[in-house]
């Protein structure tokens, strides 16, 4: 490995998961272009969030990551971004009742526009074109015009992650996130809901109202804090050279940021110990996150701890396991005992969706929501009995009324799919089964609760 950094050290170590340009000069032009544009975050944002996980990892906060799979632009409206935030609103309301903790809120948006795949093409009717990898690099209609990598793309991914990080600012700074105002965050399709899930988040917010009037009897002057709410974005960090014509050296003159996000990850299928993502994430002084499945081997994990976290700081390094509701229980406590032994500083968080995805007999991809809740309780008792502690929840959800996943309280079923299957990817849990995870979390965060 190099011992010398720089935002474009990457391109001197293999590379996986990259889209291919007809245009090389067309592709360097718009890199340039962006490379110039003001920052989406800035690092005084980062290392507020970098400060939030070391507080997760003591176990006096709790990080709720949620959102799309994969954004597309079309999304870029008032609706779905609004739906989002107001859902992951009403999650993190149910998840402090139990925790009595700070919510680490971010978002999977304003960003998640890349994604990779398991082929590099896709045939249809005996037409074979390349894969889709998300609108920051090609288009899902197919066609080869639509498949093209088009560099234009970048420029229109930046400008709508810039829009949404804008309307977001706006909303979660200011009075729609009040804490006094709650029905600010009910979603328009679920106004009259009925059924236990929508029963217990009013009687919730109920309780809320007659908390904040009480303490606003005996403390009159009102807090800020109740008015406004801290959110931050991540997204995959999968398309470098994307990556680093937002890498930013620091104005403080303290280093290099990723200002494209708050909290980038690395990927599943690009956590190479001697690949290109690592090597760029390891220089990068954002706060950064690893997918790890059940194949991760426990000294590769150590070493990627000490690759991307060498100062072993608090707050630097998040885990996000991916294990699967049949698997989990064999290969997660191995892997927590061996971060344990090696007193590594990171902070845990289950992601119970990405390692439970089947398809149906026609073919469509779903998730069943009882593996997805098994997983999230199972690890849970595994930290506990590791004398280890989940800190976050990683998970693919949306605000819209869809039909993407299987069970949950509306009971769905695999014929339910057709009637409102949204995603052009993986499937993503509604607003009822996401608001019935948050309840799961905050019933074992109130169970052990110290």
């Amino acid at each position: 490995m190099s011992q010398s950094w720089s935002p474009s050290s990457w391109k001197s170590f293999p590379v996986s998961q990259q889209p291919t340009y007809p245009d090389s000069n067309a592709l360097s032009h718009v890199l340039n272009q962006i490379s110039i544009m003001p920052p989406l975050v800035t690092s005084w944002e980062v290392d507020h969030l970098h400060d939030g996980i070391a507080a997760a990892q003591r176990g006096e906060a709790w990080l709720l990551q949620g959102g799309d799979c994969a954004e597309t632009f079309d999304q870029c409206r008032t609706e779905p971004i609004a739906s989002k935030l107001k859902l992951l609103l009403q999650m993190s309301l149910a998840i402090v009742f139990g925790s009595r903790k700070r919510i680490l809120r971010v978002g999977r948006m304003a960003g998640q526009y890349a994604k990779p795949r398991s082929s590099e093409t896709e045939t249809q009717d005996g037409v074979t074109l390349p894969c889709y990898r998300g609108d920051l690099v090609n288009r899902f209609e197919f066609n080869a015009e639509a498949r093209r990598a088009n560099p234009e793309l970048l420029l229109r991914g930046y400008e709508r992650s810039a829009l949404t990080l804008n309307f977001v600012r706006a909303l979660s700074e200011g009075g729609f996130a009040d804490l006094h105002h709650p029905e600010n965050w009910n979603l328009l399709f679920v106004d009259e809901a009925k059924g236990e899930v929508a029963h217990r988040y009013r009687e919730l917010v109920k309780s809320l109202g007659d908390a904040i009037r009480f303490v606003e009897t005996i403390l009159p002057d009102r807090s800020s804090d109740l008015k406004r709410v801290d959110f931050f974005t991540s997204h995959e960090a999968l398309h470098l050279d994307y990556e680093t014509a937002l890498t930013r050296p620091s104005v403080r003159g303290i280093g290099y940021y990723n200002l494209g996000t708050h909290l980038p990850w690395i990927g599943e299928r690009t956590r190479s110990l001697n690949g290109a993502h690592v090597e760029y994430f390891r220089g990068i002084r954002n706060p950064v996150a690893i997918k790890i499945g059940p194949t991760m081997q426990n000294d590769e994990l150590i070493e990627m701890t000490k690759r991307l976290n060498p100062d072993n700081k608090p707050g630097r390094l998040t885990l996000i396991h991916r294990m699967g509701r049949a698997k989990v229980e064999a290969t997660l406590p191995s892997m927590i005992e061996a971060i344990r032994r090696e007193n590594r500083e990171v902070l845990w968080v289950c992601d119970p969706m990405h390692g439970n995805t089947v398809s149906t007999a026609h073919g469509r991809k779903t998730r069943r929501f009882d593996d997805v809740v098994d997983e999230l309780r199972l690890s849970f008792a595994i930290h506990r009995a590791c004398d280890s502690m989940l800190g976050g929840a990683h998970l693919e959800l949306t605000g819209e009324n869809v039909t993407e996943c299987i069970g949950g309280s509306r009971g769905l079923t695999e014929s339910d799919l057709e009637s409102a299957y949204q995603t052009q990817l993986d499937p993503r849990l509604n607003y009822e089964q996401a608001l019935e995870i948050a309840f799961e979390i905050s019933n074992q965060l109130s169970a052990h609760r110290i």
